[in-house]
C-alpha cells in the first residue's frame, strides 16, 4: 500500500512545471519581507535621521513598489495553486470510486465509503492546497527574512535564529501527539457514520424488537464519543500557542533588550527598527502561518490521506472465474502437504444487539458452512435474517463472538479484501448510471463480452440485455423496474470472483419461475450459496435450511425440520397432519453428504 509521503512526492513530481512557476511567483511574492526592514533602516539612518526626507521617502517609496510587485506574486501564485490541487484531488476520487466499487456487495462495500467520498476527499483537497500555501509561505518568506536580517545585521539574525528554532522544536516534539488525536477524529467520524448507517439498514429488526429508543442512545453514545475527541483536539491548541510564544514573539524582546549592546557595535537606530520589521513583519507571520497550518490542515491531511490509502486503493481482483470450477479456501502446514479445507462460513458465538442495552437480535450463534454448501436462512419478519447476512458480509460488526470466512476472520478486513471473499445482493439491487457493461462488470472489470453472453444465457437473461439495448446502452436506474435491477445485479453477482453468494430476499420483486430459475443457478454456481428467504419455496431448493425463530436456530433439511420444528411446520403453513406430504417433495440443490445439524445453546 502507497504511503501518504510517497503519494505527496509523486503528486508533486508529476507538477513539476507548475511548481517551477509558482516557486517564481513565490520569489515575487517574497519580496517585500527580504527588502523591508533593509530599505526602513535606509529611510531612517540615511534619511530622516540625517535630515534628509526626501532620501527617506525614496526608500519608502521603492518599499512601496516591492509591496506591489509581491501582490502580483501573490495573485499569480494563488491562480496557479489549482493546477497543481485538482489533479491531485481527481487521481484521489479515482482512487477511491475505483476500491469503493470494487469491493462492493450490492452497491455498498462499506457505510464509511459514503463518509470518505463525499467529505474526506474534500477535506484532503482543501487541506492539501491550505499544506502547500503555508509551506511555501514560510520557506520564502522567513527565508527573504533572513537573508534580509544577515545583510543588515548578522548578529541580529543570530539573535532572532535562537528563539525561532527552539520554537520549531517544541511544535515537532509534540507533533506526534497531534497525528494520534488527528487520527482519533477521523475515526470516529467513520465509526459514528457507519452505526448511523447500520441502524437505518435494520430499521426492519429495530422496529420489530422495539428497540428506538436503545438505538437512538446507541447512536447518541457515538455522536459524544467523537464529541470527546474533538475537544481533546482542541487542547492541543495550547502547543501551538507555546510555540509561537517561544519562537515568534520572544525574539522581539530578546532583539529590544539587546539594542545598546548593538548600537554600541556600530548599528544605527534605523538598523535595529529594521530588524525588528524582519521580526514582525516577516518571521512572526511565516512562523504562524506555519504552526497554523500544519496543526489543522497539515495534521487533518496526513491522518485523512492515511485513512483514504488505506481503504481506497484499487484492489487486485483475484477469485474463480465463473465458468470453471473454483478452488476451495484451504488451511494446511506446509505447501505440498495435503491442506484441510476451511469452511466457506463459521460463526463462533456470535452475539449482536442494536444497542447496549437492547435484546439481542443473535445470542451466542454457532454455525459452520462448508465450502459448496447451499444453506437458505428462514424466520419470521424482522426476527433478525438480514442482520446475520450483514455479520456474515462483515457489514455489520457482533458485539461477542467472531465471524471467518474461508478460514479468515472477518474483523479487521478491508472491504478489498472482503469483495474477494463474498458477494452480497440484498433486496433493492444497486444499479448506477452507466452502461450496462460498466454495470455488470464492475466486480471482474476484465471479463470479456463473451464471458458476460455466457453468464447471461446461464440465468436466462438473454432477452433482458436484448431488450435493454445491448452492453453499450446506457442504464439510468429510474428506467429500470425493481426486478430487472435485481436480475441485473444477480447477474453481476454470478460474474463476481467471490466464492461465497449471499442473496438478501434478492429476488423478492421476481415472479416465483424466475426466482427459481435464477437459485437453481446459483446453486450450481462454483462457490457457497447463503440464501435469505423470500418465500418458503426457496427451502425445498437447499441442501440445508436455517431456521431463525427468536428462542432457537435449527440447521436440517427441509424434512428433517419439518420433523423436529413445529414453528418450522407453522412457518411453511403446514399441520402435523400435512407433514408426510411435504416430506414426499424432494429437495433440490447439491447432492453431496449433509454435514452435521447445529442446534442453538438455548435450543432444547
Amino acid at each position: 500500500m502507497s504511503t501518504v509521503g510517497e503519494v505527496t512526492r509523486a503528486a508533486l513530481r508529476q507538477r513539476r512545471a507548475e511548481l517551477w512557476r509558482l516557486s517564481g511567483w513565490s520569489l515575487a511574492e517574497a519580496l517585500p519581507a527580504m527588502l523591508a526592514g533593509l530599505l526602513t533602516a535606509r529611510a531612517v539612518d540615511d534619511g530622516f535621521l540625517a535630515g534628509r526626507p526626501a532620501t527617506g521617502l525614496l526608500w519608502l517609496g521603492l518599499l512601496a513598489a516591492a509591496v506591489l510587485v509581491g501582490a502580483v506574486g501573490t495573485n499569480r501564485a494563488y491562480a496557479l495553486l489549482g493546477d497543481v490541487v485538482e489533479p491531485f484531488r481527481d487521481d484521489l476520487l479515482r482512487r477511491v470510486v475505483t476500491g469503493a466499487l470494487a469491493g462492493a456487495t450490492g452497491g455498498r462495500a462499506d457505510d464509511a465509503a459514503v463518509a470518505r467520498l463525499t467529505h474526506q476527499v474534500e477535506m484532503v483537497r482543501d487541506t492539501y492546497a491550505g499544506l502547500l500555501m503555508v509551506v511555501r509561505g514560510f520557506l520564502f518568506a522567513a527565508g527573504a527574512a533572513l537573508v534580509g536580517l544577515f545583510s543588515l545585521a548578522a548578529p541580529v539574525a543570530l539573535l532572532v535564529a535562537v528563539p525561532v528554532l527552539a520554537g520549531l522544536g517544541l511544535f515537532a516534539a509534540a507533533l506526534p501527539a497531534m497525528v494520534a488525536r488527528q487520527r482519533e477524529y477521523v475515526l470516529a467520524d467513520e465509526d459514528l457514520g457507519r452505526v448511523a448507517v447500520a441502524a437505518v439498514t435494520g430499521h426492519r429488526d429495530v422496529t420489530a424488537s422495539g428497540a428506538r429508543d436503545r438505538v437512538t442512545d446507541w447512536i447518541g453514545g457515538y455522536v459524544d464519543a467523537q464529541a470527546r475527541v474533538e475537544r481533546r483536539l482542541a487542547t492541543m491548541a495550547v502547543t501551538r500557542g507555546l510555540t509561537l510564544a517561544v519562537g515568534g514573539w520572544l525574539p522581539v524582546p530578546v532583539v529590544l533588550l539587546a539594542t545598546p549592546w548593538l548600537l554600541r557595535q556600530g548599528l544605527g537606530p534605523g538598523a535595529v527598527l529594521g530588524a525588528l520589521v524582519y521580526v514582525v513583519r516577516g518571521v512572526q507571520p511565516a512562523l504562524h502561518a506555519l504552526v497554523q497550518g500544519v496543526a489543522a490542515g497539515g495534521l487533518r491531511f496526513a491522518v485523512t490521506l492515511d485513512r483514504l490509502l488505506r481503504t481506497g486503493t484499487p484492489p487486485s481482483v483475484v477469485g474463480p472465474d465463473p465458468g470453471t470450477p473454483d478452488a476451495a479456501t484451504t488451511v494446511g502446514p506446509t505447501a505440498g502437504t495435503p491442506a484441510t479445507p476451511a469452511p466457506a462460513l463459521s460463526l463462533r458465538g456470535v452475539t449482536f444487539r442494536y444497542g447496549p442495552h437492547a435484546e439481542p437480535v443473535l445470542d451466542r450463534l454457532d454455525l459452520d458452512v462448508p465450502a459448496g454448501d447451499h444453506l437458505v436462512i428462514v424466520g419470521a419478519s424482522g426476527i433478525g435474517k438480514s442482520t446475520l447476512a450483514g455479520l456474515i458480509a462483515g457489514v455489520l460488526r457482533p458485539q461477542a463472538g467472531t465471524v471467518h470466512l474461508g478460514g479468515t476472520p472477518v474483523a479487521g478486513a478491508s472491504p478489498a479484501e472482503l469483495a474477494g471473499r463474498r458477494v452480497l445482493i440484498p433486496q433493492e439491487a444497486y444499479v448506477f448510471t452507466g452502461t450496462l457493461r460498466d454495470n455488470l462488470t464492475y466486480l471482474r472489470p476484465d471479463l470479456p463480452d463473451a464471458a458476460l453472453t455466457r453468464a447471461a444465457a446461464r440465468l436466462g437473461l438473454t432477452g433482458l440485455l436484448e431488450r435493454l439495448g445491448g452492453y453499450d446502452a446506457t442504464l439510468r436506474p429510474t428506467g429500470l423496474s425493481a426486478g430487472e435491477r435485481q436480475q441485473l445485479a444477480l447477474l453481476r453477482a454470478w460474474l463476481s470472483p467471490a466464492p461465497l453468494t449471499i442473496l438478501d430476499e434478492a429476488t423478492c420483486h421476481l415472479d416465483p419461475a424466475t426466482e427459481a430459475r435464477l437459485e437453481t443457478a446459483f446453486a450450481e454456481r462454483p462457490g457457497t450459496l447463503v440464501v435469505i428467504a423470500h418465500r418458503l419455496s426457496s427451502a425445498l431448493r437447499a441442501r440445508r435450511v436455517l431456521l431463525l425463530d427468536g428462542r432457537t436456530a435449527l440447521v436440517d433439511t427441509h424434512q428433517g425440520l419439518l420433523d423436529r420444528s413445529a414453528a418450522y411446520r407453522e412457518l411453511v403453513g403446514y399441520g402435523t397432519a400435512d407433514a408426510d406430504e411435504v416430506r414426499s417433495t424432494p429437495p433440490r440443490g447439491r447432492s453431496a453428504p449433509l454435514p452435521a445439524g447445529y442446534a442453538h445453546p438455548s435450543s432444547p
